[in-house]
């Protein structure tokens, strides 16, 4: 059988993205129950067996904050013979001790772009945060390790509305003077439109942000996350969010629904002869596998339509 979809390039495009997979901790952590310690581990191995080189482990954070992920201790040492980088986040110095016990080399700090989610999110001001993650990041950077800076609420706030660019270019900016080797733009919620994005790519690139230092992470809340990704990639981007089965939301924002789902950015991606590395049937039928553990289908689209083939 012909394979589908057909490769047809198209002008002005990367040839190679890195998928930054979310699934095992952005999706996992918005779960209603917690997933096994033993079901994550085995999730993972097999992202890393379908090709995905970078996949988000887990979360240092507290467990009164996210309790679905209160077993970071128990899951990073069985993830030793995983073949890709494992980032993990930490909210501040407590959660970077925890990680670095343990190993971890990759870190992520995750910030927001707005007041008001500063506050329900972190308990603290924009400025105050930056102020907490800066012992954070100095710290990961003397130990060696890769850090990401999130940064949440980049094209729209749902207490706020509209977030300005230049207040994004403006906390996205100080996050990378903090250390950070590269910074992911979040559309939390899920509001960004492709003109949007590549508005905000060029008020970065004004103030000294090389779009190579920059991710892109968002949300198909109105169905627009893969064109606010083909729009990146337009601009230049080579880094890329998502999660497998399209697992996820923010626990802090409730209108914020799932991330795009890895298997239809790997089909767009196929589909336009960009490599990732990933072998789409192998991360579906991961995908499959974690929906029945979860007791519900897969929200992507991409895994319904090659899992209910004859």
């Amino acid at each position: 059988m012909n394979r589908l979809p057909m490769n047809v390039p198209a002008p002005g495009l990367p040839a190679r993205v890195r998928i930054h997979e979310v699934g095992a901790r952005d999706g996992l952590q918005n779960e209603k129950t917690a997933v096994p310690t033993e079901v994550k581990a085995e999730f993972v191995h097999r992202l890393a067996a379908a090709g995905l080189t970078t996949i988000e482990a887990t979360s240092f954070v507290h467990p009164k904050w996210v309790p679905q992920l209160a077993d970071a201790e128990q899951l990073f040492p069985l993830l030793g013979d995983v073949e890709a980088a494992l980032p993990v986040l930490v909210p501040n110095e407590r959660g970077l001790d925890r990680a670095l016990a343990l190993g971890a080399t990759r870190i992520a700090v995750f910030g927001s772009a707005t007041e008001t989610f500063a506050s329900r999110n972190l308990n603290r001001t924009v400025a105050e945060s930056l102020a907490m993650f800066e012992p954070v990041v100095a710290r990961a950077k003397e130990g060696g390790a890769h850090v990401r800076g999130y940064l949440s609420m980049c094209f729209g706030d749902p207490w706020e509305g509209p977030v300005p660019v230049h207040q994004v270019v403006s906390v996205a900016k100080a996050l990378l003077d903090l250390g950070c080797d590269e910074l992911s733009l979040g559309d939390t919620i899920g509001v960004a439109t492709p003109g949007h994005v590549q508005q905000l790519l060029s008020a970065l690139n004004e103030v000294g942000v090389a779009t190579d230092r920059i991710g892109v992470h968002f949300h198909d809340t109105y169905g627009q996350a893969l064109s606010n990704t083909l729009a990146a990639l337009q601009h230049g981007v080579t880094t890329v969010d998502a999660s497998a089965g399209g697992l996820g939301g923010c626990p802090y924002a409730k209108s914020a629904t799932g991330n795009l789902a890895t298997e239809d950015l790997v089909w767009m991606l196929d589909g336009l002869g960009i490599e990732t590395g990933v072998d789409l049937a192998a991360l579906t039928a991961t995908s499959v596998w974690m929906a029945e553990r979860l007791g519900r289908p897969s929200p992507s689209r991409t895994v319904r339509a090659l899992s209910h083939k004859e």
